[in-house]
């Protein structure tokens, strides 16, 4: 279909995680949205796949993120009851490592300052209660009852519904080439299809958000990541009845997995997988057997009865900020811009309110959830 001289309130470019939501919270309010994805919706080549995600209360990375996470949880319930789609699943998480380390300790601290309800098992006591995890002597493990995971593409198939059915247009398989600000305050984009002009614009392309920016150049890197999916010798065990989501430091680097859920394997990955920048349009898709041994070691070291045949490898993408921290702000030259970047391989358990953030700098260029630490004049200091 080619189109020409559409006219929107607004344009969401990229139509993932972030994106979608953006999408459904624009439409729920009346504003007359146009979505742009790429690829498909859902499809499997940024940073809005495979398969579930972890979602913790407890957050050690820093106390601003608390009350956007408390969001995100009552937003995540409110698109399951809306859709009827299992969302989100509460098996609960463990953050744990040496009993000094910032994951450890950062998770107590933030459950403290917040009074989330948690307990602090010893290497043995969580092997007790749940027998998948064979964590060294003298580790800690901090146990949240309410984390859990999100199930990505489910929960960007919800928000491409819910947001169709509140007017919203969306548009897969059409590619942005580039847009420009008009003479009235807005933008007007051009795709490989048609021509748009909104009142204001989201970015919301993931790894692809700096092609669209020159502030966010060198600010929202892309990074190659693989996770690995390995059957267990008894697969009850690693069932989320049995065994919650988790986020581990150990010598070798900072890992996490998850729970058997909808394929074979217990799940894991390794933060910054093998350090690999890369160009999003480049870079190795499919995995090897570097990434997959890399992957098995850890299991065969903290969770041996996982260490069985491989079932699964996949490959997706970070995109770094320098500090690991969001980017959530309007552009410093462009203020009709939204921008949600920069998320650190950390931020798809935010992407319901990241929406409705984004949305709130769309329309009225502000928003009163908690941001100031995402702002990017921060990178100016």
């Amino acid at each position: 279909m080619n189109t020409s001289g559409d006219r929107y309130d607004v344009v969401v470019i990229g139509v993932g995680g972030m994106g979608s939501a953006t999408t459904a919270h624009l439409a729920d309010r009346g504003v007359d949205v146009l979505g742009l994805e790429r690829y498909d919706v859902p499809h499997a080549r940024g940073s809005s796949h495979g398969i579930t995600r972890i979602i913790r209360r407890a957050y050690y990375e820093h106390p601003s993120y608390i009350p956007l996470v408390e969001r995100a949880y009552d937003l995540w319930d409110d698109l399951a009851a809306e859709t009827g789609r299992d969302v989100i699943h509460r098996t609960g998480s463990i953050d744990a490592g040496p009993a000094k380390s910032a994951v450890f300790e950062g998770s107590l601290r933030s459950c403290e300052a917040h009074d989330i309800p948690h307990e602090v098992l010893t290497s043995e006591q969580l092997s007790e209660r749940f027998p998948g995890y064979r964590l060294p002597d003298g580790y800690r493990a901090l146990y949240q009852p309410d984390g859990g995971f999100v199930v990505p593409e489910q929960s960007i198939v919800g928000h491409v519904e819910t947001a169709q059915a509140a007017g919203a247009d969306i548009r897969a398989r059409e590619q942005v080439l580039e847009w420009e600000p008009t003479s009235d305050d807005g933008v007007r984009v051009e795709t490989d299809r048609g021509t748009y002009e909104a009142g204001s614009m989201v970015l919301a392309a993931g790894a692809w958000n700096e092609e669209f920016a020159d502030a966010l150049e060198g600010l929202a890197v892309p990074e190659r990541q693989v996770l690995g999916w390995f059957q267990p010798e008894e697969p009850s065990t690693f069932e989320p009845e049995n065994f919650p989501v988790w986020n581990l430091k150990v010598p070798e680097g900072r890992f996490y997995g998850l729970p058997i859920y909808d394929v074979p394997g217990f799940k894991i990955g390794k933060y910054h997988h093998r350090d690999e920048q890369v160009d999003p349009d480049e870079y190795d898709t499919e995995p090897g057997l570097e990434d997959e041994q890399l992957l098995r070691d850890a299991t065969a070291t903290y969770f041996p009865d996982a260490a069985g045949p491989t079932m699964r490898l996949a490959t997706c993408m970070f995109t770094n900020s320098p500090d690991e921290h969001f980017i959530l702000d309007t552009l410093p030259d462009y203020p009709q811009v939204a921008v949600g970047a920069g998320f650190s391989g950390h931020g798809f358990k935010f992407a319901s309110v990241v929406g409705e953030i984004l949305a709130d700098l769309a329309v009225d260029g502000e928003t009163d959830h908690p941001i100031d630490m995402f702002r990017l004049d921060r990178f100016d200091e």
